[in-house]
């Protein structure tokens, strides 16, 4: 069966609402999983990476300096499921029941990633990205990875993609 995602409005939580000082940018794109808990679904999401992505993350670790975008492991780095912990290089801001946010603060831009489980009969499961310029260089980054990032989030998204459990 063929994996199913879709682009769709924005609607936010008070929570994404609050997770940035004001937002420039976002996108939702959206499946389908009735099978796992939202923390399950956000570990399917961030630790499933195609050679492919890894190739477009190092390209984008290779220009990040140009736009002054952090490379490396923050000093309070640890990897668990808490608020203030991490999965990958994204710290968790926020974690309910239905809602988990995670993102990082650069020179250039603030970003967010919000998993959140709508609860409806299909396409639940949203990943929304939120983005706050803090410059003119974020404005540019995004522009130029705008195009890479919604094929990302849309390949990150299938990982999540479940009607039964296997």
């Amino acid at each position: 069966m063929r994996r199913k995602v879709k682009e769709k409005q924005t609607v936010l939580s008070e929570a994404g609402k609050d997770s940035l000082s004001k937002i420039d940018y976002s996108d939702t794109f959206s499946t389908t999983n009735h099978v796992n808990t939202i923390e399950e679904i956000t570990y399917l999401i961030f630790n499933t990476k195609p050679y492919w992505m890894k190739f477009l993350y190092a390209m984008r670790n290779k220009i990040a300096p140009i736009f002054g975008l952090k490379r490396n492991i923050p000093k309070n780095y640890f990897e668990a499921y808490e608020v203030g912990g991490y999965i990958k290089s994204f710290k968790f801001f926020s974690i309910t029941d239905k809602e988990v946010i995670i993102g990082a603060d650069d020179a250039h831009l603030n970003f967010r990633l919000v998993v959140g489980d709508q609860k409806s009969d299909i396409f639940n499961i949203n990943l929304t990205t939120l983005v706050e310029y803090k410059n003119h260089k974020g404005k540019i980054y995004m522009d130029i990875i705008k195009p890479f990032h919604k094929l990302v989030i849309k390949r990150m998204l299938q990982s999540a993609f479940a009607i039964t459990k296997v």
